[in-house]
């Protein structure tokens, strides 16, 4: 197994201090878009896990300019560390579903901030439209960005499941065409999804290692207060997941995951107060402390082998 400057996978760490030589930071922000599961489009509940925040319940407020999010950001970061680049991250809903005007200047005004490194977008693959994938190239040239495709799950029964609202083919396309435009794709994917198995798990892993991804996001699935996962939660339809199971898990699709793509995030949690389960997701250092100790055993353990 490679080191990747410490740890046994290729981290995002890795390769930002590989690009620009320094540690780069995250800046999390909330350009005020909606989203097509929300607003009548598909649907009004929105995707079973989401949260009132739309997944970006640790971003700034809305009601700030995206500068002003970006220097609270930076205030924030900067008593703990010397940093002085960042991503700036549109994580909040669907960033590219809305008026193209205030896309271009949301998105104008964050990659041109001093300390953006990269602009980071999140959106669905069914939200990009030729003029949106056309205001995304012409970003790129002036810094590089990143589109963020919440797919979670290969297998069309979970995703009705959890009301996606699209089917894969949109996902394989929206690839083919950020691709074509130069633009770097992460991936979004839940670990834990109702009734998914350990090896339907493996086959998105795999199906991701024959896409033209650079990025993927391997996400708990966390139970939130206030959305139709914490029913299902309550009344026992739905189990999650040990810290032992899911470092296990962990391990597995990183060793099925090709060493080209770029781990972004190995587990996540909600907000503590609106955090129902599982409680362990909180203690983030101690569940990476661990994915990464594992992971040298069992290297440890299959090189004895050999």
């Amino acid at each position: 197994m490679n080191n990747w400057n410490g740890k046994p996978y290729h981290s995002l760490d890795y390769e930002l201090k590989s690009m620009f030589g320094e540690k780069v930071y995250k800046a999390a922000l909330n350009g005020g878009f909606t989203c097509p599961n929300r607003d009548g489009k598909l649907d009004t509940r929105g995707c079973i896990f989401c949260s009132a925040g739309g997944s970006g319940d640790f971003a700034a407020p809305a009601t700030l300019s995206i500068t002003d999010q970006i220097n609270t950001a930076i205030e924030g970061i900067s008593r703990k560390t010397n940093a002085d680049k960042f991503i700036a991250y549109f994580q909040a809903f669907t960033n590219t579903y809305g008026p193209m005007e205030k896309m271009r200047s949301l998105f104008t005004e964050a990659v041109t901030h001093p300390k953006t490194a990269i602009l980071s977008v999140a959106t669905r693959p069914d939200c990009l439209s030729d003029d949106v994938l056309k205001l995304l190239s012409e970003l790129n040239q002036i810094k590089p960005v990143w589109v963020e495709l919440g797919l979670q799950t290969i297998h069309e029964e979970t995703a009705r499941w959890m009301r996606r609202g699209y089917e894969l083919s949109a996902f394989d396309q929206a690839v083919k065409r950020l691709r074509d435009h130069g633009i770097t794709v992460i991936v979004h994917v839940i670990l834990g999804l109702k009734n998914e198995t350990r090896e339907m798990i493996l086959e998105t892993v795999r199906y991701l290692n024959k896409m033209d991804i650079q990025g993927v996001k391997l996400q708990l699935l966390h139970v939130i207060q206030g959305t139709d996962l914490a029913n299902e939660y309550r009344s026992g339809e739905l189990s999650v997941f040990t810290m032992e199971e899911y470092v296990d898990l962990v391990i597995d699709c990183l060793e099925h995951l090709s060493p080209e793509i770029v781990v972004h995030r190995l587990t996540g949690d909600g907000p503590s107060e609106l955090l129902m389960a599982p409680g362990w997701s909180t203690r983030k250092r101690e569940v990476l402390n661990l994915i990464h100790h594992e992971m040298k055993v069992r290297d440890s353990y299959q090189g004895k082998q050999l």
